[in-house]
């Protein structure tokens, strides 16, 4: 669970950094080292390669300077397992969806995994709502990155499109295999972002007939939709001629 979680806060662009992070520091790990959770995921990740803070000034100094004191023990150790920097993607992303803030959004889970725990047991989306909204960090509420000017309101650490993103592909699927129903609440989340995929695959299947934005407003549909691109438009070469779906369709009906 905690291997997914890491995974969704990473998005696309960063899954695979959020994943190696998370197997190369394990959630039993990071519970030996409540305190120096964050400072580990941030030195593991590669964020902490220098100890020189005197380019920065007031919370942003202090901030990392309390990283940097709780990395140093534990880096010469690790050093061999430290992502290079070449492995995120840190541009092209919002600003609010940077990849340290996810960071800071897995440490706090990490840290008070047991809270997690509770509000996943409860095997309700709004639970979950709640948990992730409440997520709250003296730094990191009103930063964009480690280095960026204060913002003078507070932002959310998890929005609410990537707490869907993790309902729909981690807890519900979770929730699932515990042998829940949760069709109901799953068949009405409400869709919050778009692709190109998503985009291609709506154009391919429905053109301009009106109805094609009511099957891209829940992430049911969505999901749906981009199996159908996967397993049918990136196999068919013919830009539709010879696509075997609408066949396929027919003895489906």
């Amino acid at each position: 669970m905690y291997q997914e979680i890491a995974a969704a806060l990473g998005y696309k662009e960063n899954k695979l950094a959020f994943t190696l992070l998370a197997q190369r520091l394990p959630l039993g790990n990071l519970q030996s080292h409540p305190i120096d959770t964050e400072a580990l995921l941030f030195g593991l990740g590669g964020f902490l390669d220098s100890p020189d803070l005197g380019a920065y000034k007031g919370t942003v100094r202090d901030y990392l300077r309390r990283l940097w004191d709780l990395w140093w023990p534990h880096r010469d150790g690790m050093q061999r397992i430290i992502l290079p920097q070449k492995t995120w993607h840190l541009t092209g992303t919002r600003p609010a969806n940077h990849p340290q803030r996810r960071l800071a959004a897995l440490a706090l889970i990490a840290q008070h995994w047991p809270a997690f725990a509770r509000s996943i047991n409860k095997v309700a989306g709004d639970t979950v709502r709640h948990y992730f909204g409440g997520l709250t960090h003296p730094f990191w509420d009103n930063h964009y990155t480690l280095v960026a000017e204060p913002m003078p309101k507070r932002i959310a650490l998890v929005g609410e499109s990537r707490i869907s993103e993790i309902l729909a592909n981690v807890l519900f699927p979770f929730w699932t295999c515990l042998g829940v129903d949760v069709w109901p609440e799953y068949s009405k989340l409400p869709a919050t972002l778009s692709n190109r995929r998503l985009e291609t695959g709506a154009t391919r299947l429905f053109g301009d007939d009106a109805r094609r934005e009511d099957f891209l407003r829940t992430v049911a549909n969505q999901q749906g939709l981009l199996q159908i691109y996967e397993d049918f438009c990136l196999q068919d070469n013919s830009d539709c001629a010879n696509c075997p779906f609408p066949e396929q369709m027919q003895k489906w009906h």
